[in-house]
């Protein structure tokens, strides 16, 4: 019969979290054990470590404990959102360093006439007023991942609930769009993808028009986002993807300049 309680020695041992870490975050109410033994010592339970480990990936994302507190009482779908864009962030991050190091890896191979667009991939992400920011000591910079967890680690939970309601009212718009039969280019499609560009940016970052085509083409190309956004219907993933492609487009997202 698999284990159904551990004990904080236990916890401690399993997840090398602290047992004064693990009483902290029980005084705080972050983590309140579900079960205790007759002497009223501490018994966790399989949902408490699965709390933990939640507290332990928004703690890795720079995200207070306060912080933490109040998004996991919002709700499972006010997380899965913050989820959803902190991916958003991390995967067009991960998507720039893997052109910067295909750039490089094509010097390693003696390709000395590399292509103008290649040079461009290259520098790209190289940022020089970031370290003067740095030296100057000031906060902040351009990076999407960076806005997006400096923003969220100040949400209460009431924003995680307004963010939670907002997300499902655009997902409420693509879906009668759907019904109604619109084309994922017709004007009603791009202004509700036009609405979806000011989510991202009023609550996690400044959202560019490139940004959002290729938060789109993730959307489809990677089978943990659709599966997520297709919840709702399936097809709504590869429908907003197309519909924000098409806003993107228009605002010449991907164009040559």
């Amino acid at each position: 019969m698999a284990k159904q309680t551990w004990t904080v020695g236990e916890v401690a041992a399993l997840t090398r979290v602290s047992v004064r870490t693990l009483h902290h975050y029980d005084a705080l109410g972050l983590l309140r054990p579900h079960a205790r033994t007759e002497s009223g010592y501490r018994l966790y339970t399989p949902a408490d470590l699965a709390r933990l480990g939640r507290i332990l990936a928004w703690r890795e994302l720079g995200l207070g404990l306060g912080e933490i507190a109040a998004l996991l009482e919002a709700g499972p779908d006010a997380e899965r959102a913050a989820l959803h864009a902190h991916a958003g962030a991390l995967s067009l991050r991960l998507r720039r360093t893997q052109a910067q190091l295909d750039a490089v890896l094509n010097l390693l191979e003696g390709e000395s006439r590399m292509k103008t667009e290649d040079m461009k991939t290259l520098f790209d992400g190289f940022e020089p007023a970031q370290y003067e920011e740095e030296a100057e000591q000031r906060w902040g910079d351009s990076d999407a991942y960076r806005q997006s967890r400096e923003r969220t680690r100040r949400y209460s939970k009431a924003d995680w609930e307004r963010i939670k309601a907002e997300g499902e009212t655009l997902n409420a718009r693509y879906l009668a769009l759907m019904d109604a039969g619109a084309a994922p280019d017709s004007e009603e499609a791009r202004a509700a993808a036009e609405a979806h560009r000011a989510y991202f940016s009023r609550w996690f970052y400044d959202a560019s028009a490139e940004m959002m085509a290729g938060l789109a083409q993730m959307w489809v190309e990677d089978g943990r986002f659709t599966r997520n956004i297709d919840r709702a219907r399936p097809g709504l993933a590869a429908y907003q993807s197309a519909a924000v492609l098409a806003w993107a487009s228009s605002q010449g997202a991907g164009q040559d300049t």
